[in-house]
Order: C-alpha cells, then structure tokens, then sequence
C-alpha cells in the first residue's frame, strides 16, 4: 500500500527525508502517528490493478490501495516557524496553522530555524497568497502596456516532470521585487529575501511530477526539494495597514512553492486505464518481444501521469475562476475595495510535451464566462476563452514574460532540444524526441549513429551483447575514454576511442557498449605504446591528441599531436609532479583481460550504443568564442601564417548564426576542461557574454547535430581576473566548495563544548606531548612526544585528531565528509572536509588545550629497535605547537644546553631516532624523490602574490614525516590482521619500463646509468648520479624529480580486491602501507581510524566498511578526489604565478617579467620540426617550451636525437660553434602575454645567444 506525506498527516519534508534517506525512515520516528486505521477526513478509493509479465512466462498482478482525501486544500507549502501565533488577523498562516511535529531544521538569514508545513485551506487565501508576491521589478523599463499586464494578472504555474528534469534553472531565477524597502536592501539582492521567482507568483508542483522526478534523477529532485524550501524565505519587514503584501507574522512572503498532494486529492482523480490496457496483447509471447510489451506499459503509465498533472492545472484554474466570477456578484464600497487588490489569476500548464499541451485544450470543456485578458490587459475573446487553463512550453511561457519585461533575460535559462532555427515561440517535442534525431542536419551535415531502441537496449544488456557502465573521458579529450564495465565478479575497463565510437556520451553517463571482436582490441605491445605517449608529453610540459576522426577499429586508437591544437594550448606552465594515473590506478580495475589460453592479455574496445541516463545535471565553466574573434584570427591568418588559425574559430565560424526571431542567436561555448565537448547555446546576450567566464549546462545531444546543446546558467566574472578564476579552477575539478548545509552543521557539538576525560579513554595528559608544523597551520592533525622510560629505552609517540569522536558513521556530516574526502589546499584559501569547528578547534591538536585522540605507542631502544607497540585512544595536552624552523633551532641547540630543556630534550631525541629510521627505510629500498614547490608571499590586503620563494626543508621536516610513515605502517599492520579482506591501504605501482625509458636514455648522455628493476637499483643509481654530477647540486635534484614523474601516484585500494603481491608500496619500500595521520584533511584516514578502533576493540565496525563493494567505491572517489585536489592546488599556483608575473591584477603588485636560471629537460631535435627546447625554472617551478630563432637556417642545425642535442654550425665553415643538450643549464626570459583566451606565460630563451631570437635577447 502506497504512502505519502498526504497520509495520515505526513508533512512535507519528512516526505523528503523518507525517500531520500540511506538510513531508518521517517515513519520509525513517528509510530504514533501510524495505524491501521485510515484518517477520518480519508476515503478509500478503487484499488488499482497492474498485471506484468515474469521472465518464466506468469502473469501477476500488483493491487495498489490508496486513500482519498477531501481536506487538503490548494496544497502545501513551509514556512518558518517564528511566525509568531499573536500576529495579526491579516496573517495567513496563524489562522490555519495546526499542531504539527518539529520536521525539520534549516538556515534562513544565517540562523537555523524550524520548518512547519501549512495547508493552503481556502482558495481565498492561496489568492492573497498569489498576491503577496510581485513579477514586476524594480525601476523596470518595460512600456507602459506591459506594466498594465503585469499589475492586473497573477500567474500560477504547475509543472509537468519534464520541466522539473530539464528546467530547474528556471524555475529557480530569482530577480529584484518593486516593492523592496530599506530593511531589504539591507538584506541584499543577491540571492536575498527580497527576490521571488520570476517564472510565476506561484510555482505548483504535483506529487506525481516529484515522485517521477525522484525516480529519474535524484540530483534534480533535491533542487526541487530545495524550491520548496525556498518558500521558507520571507523577507523581516514591519507591518504596515496599507501594505498589499500579506504578512506573516512579521514577515513578507515574497516565494510561494506549492507541493499539491493530486495522487490522494479527492478532487484530482481520473479514470484509471482499463486493466486489459495494461495487460500485454500476447501473454504468451516470445522473450524478444517482452521488452517491446513493457514499453507500451511504461508508455501507458506515463501517459496516466501526464493525465494527472493536466487534472491538477484543471482544478486550480476552475477553482480560481469559480471564486473570482462569485465575487463580482456582490457590492458594496468594502467588497470593491478587495476586488481592487485581488488581481485575476492566470493558471499556466508548463510542458515541453506537444502531445500533453493538445490534449490540455481538447479535454477542457468550453466555459462561455471564462474571457481571458491578453497581453495589453484588455478582455478580448481569444482562442483560450473558455478555458480555465492555458498550456504553453516553457519556451513560449518565458518568451511571453520577456515581452512584458525585456530586462528580464531569462530566455538564455531555457533548455534547448533541437537544432533547428524555429521561432522562439516554439517549444518543440520532449528531450526524448529530441534524442532520436533524425531532422535538419546541422551546417556541416553531421549525423551520429542512432542510439539503438530501449527495448532492444534492454534485452541486449540482458543477454550479454551489451554491457552497463560509466563512461569516463579522458583529461585532454572528450572523443576518447573508457567505460567501467563488470564481467562476471570483475571490473573491466573498455576502451571506447573517435566521435563515432563514442557517439555522444559525455563523462559520467552511464551508457551501453558493445564490445568489438577481439582482433580489434589493443595487444599489450600497441597499449604500452599508447601509454608511453601519453607519458612523454606529460613529461615535456606536451600534450597528446586523439585523433578522432578515424573510423577502423584499428585506426581509432592511434594517437597524434596536432599541430593546431598546440596552438590553442599555452606551451608554459607549472610542472607536474608524477605521471597521469592509468584507469586501473584511478578505479582499482582491470585494463586488461586474457584472450586465450596461453594467456595473451588484450585491452578490450568497444563502442557506446546507448545512453541509460545522462549526466546532464552538472555545470561546466568556460567562455563563448564568436565570429568577430574569428575574423581577426582570419586576418592575421591572410598575412602569411595560416596554420595560427585556433581550432575554436573554426568551430564557432561554422556554427554561429542568428535566429529567425531576431531576439536569439547560437554561439559555441568552450568548456576550461578538456573532457567536455564543445556546447552551442542559444542566447539574447551575445555580446554581454563575450570575455566573460560563464556557467552552463547540457540539455541534449540530437543525432544531427555535431555538437551537445545547452544553455546558460550563470555569468562568474570577466575573464583573467584572480577572484573569477579561483571559481573556475574550482568548477573545472569538481572541488565541492558549497558552504556546509544546516543538516551537517546540526552534527556538531555545541560551541561551548568541553573536552572531558571518558570512561576507556587513556588519560596521557601528563605526558609532554607537542606538534610540529608549518607557520600559521591551524589544522594540527598530529602530535608526538619521546620520554625515557624507567628500563633506559624511550617511548615514543604519535597522537592523531580523534576525528571519529566527533563524526559518528552514518551520518549526513560523516556522508559530506565521504563525498568530500579531502581537503583542498589553494593558494590564497583552504576548502575544509570537515566543519571549521572540527578542522580549526575541537580537533585540532593546539598547545596548552586538552584534546581527544588515538595515540600510538611504541617501546623503542636508543638504537631505533622497536619492542613493543599499542593504539589507544587517549586525551592529551600539547605543551607547544611548534614549527619546522622552531624546531629546527631545538635540534640545532648543544646538547649542553638542553638538559632542562623539555621540548628540546624531546624534538632531539625524536630527531635522533628518525635518522636511525630514515637509514634503516633507505637500506631497504625506500627512494628519496623530489617535487619543484614553491611558495609565495601574498599582500596582506590584496592577497596578490608579490614574491615567489623556493619551499625550505628542514631537518625537522624529515623528522616528522620519519614518524608519520612508521605510524601508518604499523598501523596497516594491524587493520590487516584483523580484517584481511577489508582494510583501506595505499599502494604504489612499480612503474612500467617504458615510461623511464626517455628519461634512461637521456640521462646516458650524462654518463649516467639508471637501474629501475627494483626500489632499492633506483634507489643506488640515483645517489651514484647524484655524486656524479655533485659540480651542480640542482641536477641531482631534478634527476629525483623526473625520476618522480615517470611514476604513476599512489592510490587507494581494499586489500579484498588485490592480491598480497600488489599491496606494496614501492616508493617507501613496504609491504604494506596506509593513511592514518591526517583525519582531519582525508577522509581514507577516518576509514582507517574505525577500522583500527574495531581492531583494538573499542568501537563496532561501521556496516559498510562490511562490504567490499562500498570500499571499491569509496576507494574510487577519494582517488579521484585526492586526484582533483592535487590538480585544483596547482592550477592555483598557476594562475597565481600569472598574476605575479603580469604585475599583479592592478598593475601595481607583483614581480612583472624576470630573468632567470633554467634547465634544459628535453629537445625536440626531430627532423621538419621548428626546433625546440622543454626547459624547468628552478627559481619559480616553472616547465615551459621554448622555440629557438626562427632566423636560423635549417642549414645551420646539427640536429642529433640520439644525443639530445641541437647544434649551430658556421655558415660558412661548417664548424660546430655552438650547442644546447639536455640537463644543459640556460637564460630564460619569463613574462606574461595576453592571448585570445585571456593570458598566458611565456618562456623566451636569452642564452646561448645563437639559439636565441635577436629582438628578445636585445
């Protein structure tokens, strides 16, 4: 028997939490509310009937029994609950409010309060609620004609599923009211209370249309939960006697969400489809038609539902009618008076169904008394007099608002299905029309393949010639990527390459692939090939292109640099730590699969053939490129270098165009990540978005159309500057940066709480305890201490942040955190995973403060032999939080001075053990590697960068890292003891030969040899090199960091999934290896703190660190978290870099252009190739390419690529008089240049003056 929020007086949000909740439901807390008997204001209704189907061939029937009610009114909606009971009469919800359950708490004007629900009893008053609200904005320049409409017609929208699938943007714009006062705009406009919604005064949305919005997309139907709540948002005003807007105790409603409850509304109901409708023709049909017979079910039942929605406009219009035409009968100076202030009420039907607006007119009986008033506010006879209702898309809905009110511009918000050049009044079929293609061709005659039929989909999958998965695009191309496939108990990536291949999917939907016969599918040999590629233009600051215009299976694979699009791509920038993670890296799955009996392994390929549901949902930032940016490309292409042509001129030359309607036109978008393609928006502000970063989302991607379509969401900011850049490099990286909700921030503890010893907790706040981190670090995660014992051997300590405490599984803050999963370190401000009072207060390890933790203890000898160990959860006092300078003087200090000395007695002992650790860890193969960091020095003000410094390592940092290594391997240790098949461990891969390859040969020229077959050969050859080349000390330094970045980084993996072979880590030389250290930042940490706490017996395990499902899962997105933040950190430092080297946003700050030291990293020496060197800047972490003179003759070039070598010979002689080979050290030039996409570091070569270009060596 289905239920509601309508039965048994359910309200609204505990509706929400029921249907969305993972955990216990709703009605648990509620038993007293539930019985078997049906309330007394409830009918039973005729119980309806569905028959189905079964696989073996039975029919069943499914009865759904449902209550009837006559006392819900016009719908629900929420309101805060300090609307006070005394207010005046004149309020709405005192006169109806009934004694209702606390069901929610939320954040309105920066305080959490109570959510109550009030029934919209009376029509009366759902039409002064339609008249507290306002579409006119303030200081409007719409024409008289239209502030006459606007004044004298109130709009009441109901939306269809559709509208709240693909429209939500606009339902959600809010603008400006023209009755805000003082006390609003103290308020601000900004998403303020002082704006509504400007689609209509009242939004309705049914219940059938949010229970099929759930079942379709979860993320869509949270916004639409979110609009209700928005409801809950009246503006704090004082009351006034001649104020047309109703208060509400004190308030003014300015949004009204209606959620209307048609499925149990006595006077909603419709004729059920006949039973024999539902029931398939042939019961005993064939399993091939099956699929077809349940197409027609679900086409039946959508066509009930489209039936309801239209039924619930049908109520609200005939109610609104019945109650206007019986005011007009009365008389009096009293009842004029309110017919003056209550407007007529215009009921809108929102549907982008055709199909479902015809029948909105043909069901309607014709009612001779109904005249609706038109666009000048005149009541002329039209084609809708008669109706108490008008259906029209959203398209013509919005194209109407804007002809009342031109300022508007919300025409850009809706959602685009065809690529046809209609009229802007056309509203077209729904996005599943749209999908199937088949019209006009766009300019260019593109047309993909025809994703195959639902039902042939769905047998498909069934029977094994199609698979389910997610596909996932690669970094630098959208036409090439993988789908995550299961084959059996196993995960299989499929390699799925070239835009037909691909055939409109974009990263994260999820899709149906059809695997390719296995001659098709890449050996080992062409994989690692491709795989070598990749690395070496990740090394050389290159990049690496699919070419997606191949069709063969076996052409689709090959990879090629394209000229033109280097172009388009700055050739400078920060350099990258490690090498590009493969899928089985990122997703803990297999890439490749045995074909044979001998074992031959293959990658498999594939093709996508359906899409099962798209991830349209997200929002993508970049900037638009029109024609006229084309044309002054195309001029400077005319004067003699074509190939400067960028690739996103010629793609918006062949797409954009104006539009019939003379309001519209089609522009390209181009989205900042390279994993989206481009996106053509139809928009009425073409030249405002011109230079501007902007959001924008996807809506479809017809079959006749070379190019997804879309439209605009929001403008960020113009182009270039810091503060709209942070934002794009956030959106670009998927960085969560939404503040906490008020459900998250209900988990926290009081702010006055206080941190008291507990029972089973071990009380270690005698112990001088004391933290070392850098300067201004506010998130102390860790803590150590080192006393001798009564035996002569010392105990040592590591205390972690008891995170856990605090974040209890299971819960909406312990969810935000897994979802999180990191915390994201920019340049200029940090993105917490957790709360700040959890990240900055309760757990952060601070000095003098008494705070909780999970200690681990070992028994060391002075000699570093470890005897004994033990995991506690303690409370503890640090006595200092130092930093790595602070600490390194304690470490420096004479020993003779140090006797008294507390803090310095322990820090010198804990150093002395480290370099025991550190010695007996590089003995055993542990490799010591190197990044180029820096740091920068920003203006207290300003927060520009105006100084770039090299990041300084002490002694003490060392120190500190020793130990935290030692506690994660001891505490893997016992999590895998404990739980073999379910502990959260960190591997790192050998690295495959052929990504050291370049670097092997390289380093030959040098005379130096490196051995990769182990840890410990790499390890060796690398400190041999170091000792060679000691007449430079940077070049052993950048010999660790390009050894670094021929490793693909370490990831998170469940020990369940791998064999004990593959959990070892081969950059620290352990078997095994985990992160317990930083809870505070990395949600792998909790994980592995429950773990250990269930290992040790004080805590039970969370159930679903249970199964091993959830922790591939979980793995998977703290990889691609952890992934996203690495990435996010260095675009920060990049953009900063900029910001530093063009002067600072202002002109004023920063560095401006510089000289400085490089080093040469690689040579493109290659025959007809513009000669090149790849070259790192020590001073600032900069990697850039560098072109040499074009004024040198090809004659005078000694190009030797065995070498890594480029020469210059004497014209004249033919003597070699110049060169420049790797690892070479050069003078490099540094400033910033202003580019078609905004500015771009460039690195200009000054010496060898020979190589160098004349005007830039002058």
């Amino acid at each position: 028997m289905s239920r509601t929020f309508a039965d048994h007086g359910i309200t609204i949000l505990e509706y929400f939490r029921t249907t969305t909740s993972n955990y216990s439901t709703m009605m648990n807390d509620n038993n007293d509310n539930y019985n078997d008997d049906p309330p007394l204001s409830s009918l039973r209704a005729p119980p309806a009937r569905h028959y189905y189907l079964t696989r073996r061939g039975k029919i069943l029937q499914s009865t759904t029994e449902r209550y009837l009610r006559d006392d819900l009114g016009f719908g629900s909606m929420l309101v805060p609950s300090t609307a006070s009971s005394s207010s005046s009469s004149s309020s709405l919800y005192d006169s109806g409010r009934k004694k209702r359950k606390k069901i929610k708490e939320d954040t309105i004007a920066g305080k959490i309060v109570e959510l109550i629900p009030y029934t919209i009893e009376h029509v009366s008053t759902l039409v002064d609620l339609l008249g507290s609200t306002t579409t006119n904005s303030k200081g409007s320049s719409s024409s008289t004609e239209s502030t006459t409409t606007a004044s004298t017609v109130l709009r009441l929208v109901v939306v269809d599923t559709n509208v709240l699938l693909h429209h939500m943007d606009v339902l959600e714009y809010l603008r400006d009211n023209d009755f805000a006062d003082d006390d609003d705009s103290a308020c601000g406009t900004k998403g303020g209370s002082n704006r509504h919604h400007a689609i209509a005064n009242a939004i309705v949305i049914p219940q059938t249309a949010l229970e099929e919005c759930r079942h379709r997309s979860l993320v869509m139907y949270r916004r639409a939960t979110d609009l209700v709540r928005s409801s809950s948002s009246p503006t704090s005003s004082s009351t006034s006697s001649n104020n047309s807007t109703t208060t509400v105790g004190g308030h003014r409603q300015r949004r009204c969400v209606i959620v209307f409850a048609d499925v149990h509304h006595v006077d909603t109901q419709i004729k059920s489809l006949p039973p024999e409708s539902q029931l398939p023709a042939s019961t005993v049909s064939s399993n091939e038609n099956d699929d077809d017979e349940l197409a027609a079910s679900s086409t039946a039942i959508n066509d009930e539902n489209d039936a309801r929605l239209r039924k619930v406009a049908w109520f609200y219009g005939r109610a609104l009618h019945d109650f206007h035409h019986s005011q007009e009968g009365g008389g009096g100076d009293q009842h004029q008076h309110q017919q003056e202030q209550r407007k007529k009420v215009e009921v809108v039907f929102l549907s982008d169904d055709a199909q479902s607006r015809k029948l909105a007119l043909l069901e309607q009986p014709r009612d001779s008394s109904i005249i609706i008033s038109s666009s000048s506010g005149s009541g002329r006879r039209t084609k809708d007099n008669g109706l108490y209702y008008k259906a029209r898309s959203v398209r013509e809905h919005v194209t109407l608002l804007q002809k009342e009110d031109p300022t508007l511009n919300l025409l850009d918000m809706v959602a685009n299905f065809n690529v046809g050049t209609g009229s802007s009044g056309g509203g077209g079929g729904t996005a599943m029309t749209a999908e199937e293609g088949g019209g006009r061709t766009e300019s260019g005659g593109y047309n993909y393949t025809p994703h195959v039929a639902s039902s042939t989909l769905s047998h498909g999958l069934r029977t094994n010639r199609y698979y389910q998965g997610i596909y996932r695009s690669n970094r630098d191309s959208y036409t090439e990527g993988y789908v995550t496939i299961r084959r059996g108990e196993d995960r299989v990536a499929v390699v799925v390459s070239g835009r037909e291949d691909v055939n409109r999917a974009v990263d994260g939907d999820i899709v149906a692939v059809e695997l390719f016969a296995v001659d098709h599918w890449l050996s080992t040999t062409a994989a690692a090939a491709t795989t070598t590629t990749t690395a070496t233009a990740t090394a050389t600051g290159g990049s690496v292109e699919a070419n997606d215009g191949g069709s063969g299976a076996t052409g689709r694979i090959q990879n090629e640099t394209s000229s033109a699009d280097e172009e388009g791509k700055p050739t400078s920038g920060i350099a990258a730590d490690t090498a590009e993670p493969s899928v089985r890296d990122i997703e803990n799955i297999a890439e490749e699969v045995p074909v044979d009996e001998e074992g031959r392994m293959r990658r498999p390929v594939g093709k996508v053939v359906g899409i099962i549901r798209r991830n349209f949902h997200k929002n993508f930032c970049g900037s638009i490129c029109t024609v006229d940016d084309t044309k002054s490309n195309e001029n400077d292409a005319s004067a003699g270098h074509p190939s400067q042509l960028h690739p996103h001129d010629a793609i918006a030359a062949k797409h954009e165009r104006e539009h019939a309607d003379g309001i519209t036109s089609t522009v390209v978008f181009f989205s900042i990540d390279q994993r989206v393609p481009p996106i053509l928006l139809r928009t009425t502000q073409r030249e405002r978005l011109v230079g501007m970063r902007i959001l924008v989302s996807m809506d479809s991607w017809p079959a006749d159309s070379e190019y997804p379509l879309g439209h605009y969401v929001q403008t960020l900011g113009l182009a270039g500057t810091k503060d709209t850049e942070t934002q794009v490099l956030l959106q670009e990286f998927r960085i969560p940066c939404e503040p906490f909700p008020a459900k998250v921030l209900a988990c926290l503890p009081p702010a006055d709480y206080q941190i008291e010893l507990e029972p089973g907790r071990a009380d270690l706040r005698h112990i001088p305890v004391l933290s070392i981190d850098p300067p201004g670090c506010k998130d102390i995660d860790d803590a150590l201490h080192c006393i001798q014992l009564s035996n002569g051997n010392w105990q040592v300590g590591v205390h972690i942040a008891d995170v856990t405490h605090y974040v209890e599984a299971g819960t909406a803050i312990d969810l935000e955190a897994a979802n999180r999963s990191t915390s994201t370190y920019l340049v200029n401000k940090r993105l917490d995973m957790l709360p700040s009072l959890l990240t900055t207060d309760l757990c952060s390890l601070k000095g003098n403060v008494d705070r909780f933790a999970f200690s681990v203890l070992w028994e060391v000898t002075p000699e570093a032999t470890i005897v004994d160990v033990e995991f506690k959860k303690s409370i503890i006092h640090s006595i200092a939080a130092l930093t790595y300078q602070q600490a390194q003087s304690l470490i420096d200090k004479p020993d003779k001075d140090c006797r008294d000395d507390i803090q310095a007695g322990a820090v010198k002992r804990l150093a002395l053990l480290a370099r025991k650790f550190r010695a007996r860890r590089i003995a055993a193969g542990a490799l010591t590697l190197a990044s180029p960091e820096v740091k920068f020095v920003l203006d207290s003000e300003s927060l520009n960068p105006t100084d770039v410094q090299a990041y300084t390592l002490y002694e003490a940092n060392a120190l500190v890292e020793e130990f935290m290594l030692l506690a994660n391997v001891t505490v893997a240790k016992k999590i895998l003891r404990h739980y073999p098949t379910l502990s959260i461990l960190r591997r790192h891969p050998a690295p495959n030969r052929s990504m050291f390859d370049g670097l092997i040969q390289k380093a030959k020229t040098r005379g130096i040899s490196l051995c990769i077959d182990d840890s410990k050969k790499l390890a060796d050859s690398l400190d041999d090199a170091g000792r060679a080349l000691s007449s430079d000390p940077y070049l052993d330094q950048l010999l660790r960091i390009l050894s670094t970045r021929c490793m693909s980084p370490a990831q998170y993996f469940c020990s369940g999934e791998y064999q004990a072979k593959d959990w070892h880590h081969y950059g620290l030389a352990a078997p095994v290896y985990t992160h317990f250290t930083s809870p505070i930042r990395r949600y792998a940490d909790v994980c592995v703190h429950r773990l250990l706490a269930a290992a040790i017996g004080v805590a039970p395990l969370p159930v679903f660190l249970s199964s091993k499902s959830h922790l591939h899962d979980l793995a998977a997105n703290m990889n691609r978290r952890h992934r996203a933040a690495q990435l996010a950190g260095r675009a920060s430092v990049q953009l900063h870099t900029l910001i530093f080297f063009a002067g600072g946003d202002d002109g004023e700050e920063g560095g401006g252009a510089k000289e400085e030291d490089a080093y040469v990293l690689d040579i493109d020496a290659s025959a007809k190739s513009q000669p090149s060197l790849t070259v790192m800047v020590p001073r600032y972490g900069i990697e850039g390419k560098v072109r040499l003179s074009k004024s040198i003759k090809d004659d005078c070039l000694d190009r030797d690529q065995e070498k890594h070598r480029l020469g210059y010979k004497d014209p004249m002689t033919g003597k070699l008089i110049a060169s420049v080979a790797v690892f070479d050290k050069v003078r490099v030039r540094i400033w910033v240049r202003k580019s078609r996409d905004g500015r771009e570091l460039v690195v200009d070569l000054l010496e060898p003056k020979l190589f160098a270009d004349p005007d830039v060596a002058g």
